[in-house]
């Protein structure tokens, strides 16, 4: 569809000379165009062109068309053309947030949960300093990296984190010292 140019990706970098157009991984496919009609009648074409090839079910119920400076009426008319549902921005894929703003605080609320989530589990009443030493060490240290390998966390984050990790080595509760 690229090359017939029933398609337009999206472009970036220097001149935009990069034109994306998909990310796929796993079963898990990213389609990425700009706003057309055509590029919608395309996506929906290949989709149906590949359930034809593959003998596999696309499951429209679970996919979905989301836009960035997109109005959502013409969403609401593509998804129906699709027979999708309208996406918010920002949407999970592949556990990170896509679209969102990484320089916000609301941001890395997903990670800073995960963390106390974590640590709600362990009590420190079982624990040694060497095992919650491990524990933050090893275990709890390792759930941002994923995050964080992707976007630089501002300074805020990596203080809360860093709070936390210290009220859990001092054995401290939220109701206790």
């Amino acid at each position: 569809m690229v090359e017939a140019q029933l398609f337009q990706g999206y472009g970036g970098g220097r001149g935009e000379v990069v034109r994306l157009t998909h990310l796929q991984f796993a079963n898990d496919t990213l389609i990425i165009g700009e706003k057309s009609w055509r590029n919608a009648r395309s996506m929906c074409a290949v989709l149906l062109f590949f359930e034809e090839i593959s003998r596999l079910k696309v499951n429209f119920n679970k996919s979905m068309i989301t836009g960035v400076n997109v109005t959502d009426t013409w969403l609401a008319e593509a998804s129906l053309v699709m027979n999708c549902r309208r996406g918010p921005i920002p949407f999970v894929y592949l556990g990170l947030p896509i679209g969102g703003d990484s320089r916000k605080l609301s941001f890395w609320k997903p990670v800073v949960d995960r963390i106390v989530a974590r640590l709600s589990v362990w009590n420190n009443k079982v624990l040694s300093s060497g095992s919650r030493l491990i524990l933050l060490k090893y275990v709890l240290s390792s759930l941002p990296i994923y995050f964080l390998s992707f976007f630089k966390a501002p300074a805020g984050i990596i203080s809360s984190i860093e709070y936390i990790f210290k009220k859990k080595w001092c054995g401290s509760e939220d109701s206790r010292k």
